[in-house]
């Protein structure tokens, strides 16, 4: 077998892996981001496959055939970016759960208006919102989310082979026990600082009745961002606690996600 019987035997699976890989650069924290232009992320897709095919067995790309044609290999592409996709959504949640109680917080102190244009989202933005969200980020990849990330991609050829179908009851119960646990973190975060909220619209509509000359809407306004933002400095050791226990519970996850999914590697 001559040199290039070898490389178009190896073609098909190196795809596949390369198409993986590409996957999760489309939605992961930091290696989705539409700031990194796409040839870097091109690049580094390639150096990636690269190095992790020779690391797997000839088991774990068996389900290619040898000599597919384009036709063949259109369906096991869809699956391969289908698993990249899902780790890297996976990664994403804390991220999403920490904008989110940011978007609602800023809304209820009064900050809608206080919004600028994002260039990495390509749209406007709030500004709480985007500041929770990079304080998830910077704390995400403080804790390591970024290689372990990478790693549960790597490991995910020991349980899902190349072009096998991924998606099991456990896989499925642990994405949505991590969709709840996201709309946990956001209630959590949130909760304090919405129930003070509430407490100061009651007490200024107490004193619009019984002070009808002063203006309420012009006190209330700066009263309720000064009151916001100072609960949010106070709760900071708060957030940060629930927000490292959201992570660590994801990148535990990520590293068992595949063990619901049939096939699985004992």
């Amino acid at each position: 077998m001559n040199m290039i019987e070898v490389i178009i035997q190896h073609l098909g699976p190196m795809m596949m892996v390369l198409v993986r890989l590409g996957g999760l650069f489309i939605f992961a924290p930091v290696l989705g981001s539409p700031m990194i232009p796409g040839r870097i992320k091109a690049l580094l897709v390639v150096i990636l496959a690269v190095a992790v095919y020779p690391l797997l067995s000839s088991a774990m790309v068996s389900q290619v055939p040898a000599n597919a044609s384009l036709m063949e290999l259109v369906p096991l592409m869809a699956m391969e970016v289908s698993v990249g996709l899902m780790i890297g959504f996976v990664a994403m949640i804390p991220l999403f759960a920490m904008q989110t109680s940011g978007l609602v917080m800023g809304q209820q102190m009064g900050l809608g208006f206080a919004r600028f244009y994002n260039p990495a989202s390509d749209s406007e933005a709030d500004v709480l919102e985007q500041l929770l969200f990079y304080l998830a980020l910077a704390t995400f990849l403080a804790m390591g989310g970024l290689e372990a990330m990478v790693l549960s991609l790597v490991r995910s050829f020991e349980y899902v082979q190349v072009g096998q179908m991924f998606f099991g009851s456990g896989a499925i119960r642990l994405l949505t026990g991590l969709l709840l646990s996201a709309m946990e973190i956001g209630l959590r975060i949130a909760a304090p600082l919405l129930a003070l909220i509430f407490l100061e619209t009651v007490a200024m509509g107490f004193v619009a009745k019984t002070v009808p000359q002063l203006n309420i809407l012009s006190l209330g306004f700066p009263l309720r961002i000064i009151m916001g933002i100072a609960t949010i400095l106070a709760g900071l050791v708060v957030i940060e606690s629930v927000m490292i226990t959201g992570i660590e519970r994801i990148l535990d996850s990520l590293f068992t996600w595949f063990q619901g999914f049939p096939g699985t590697s004992t």
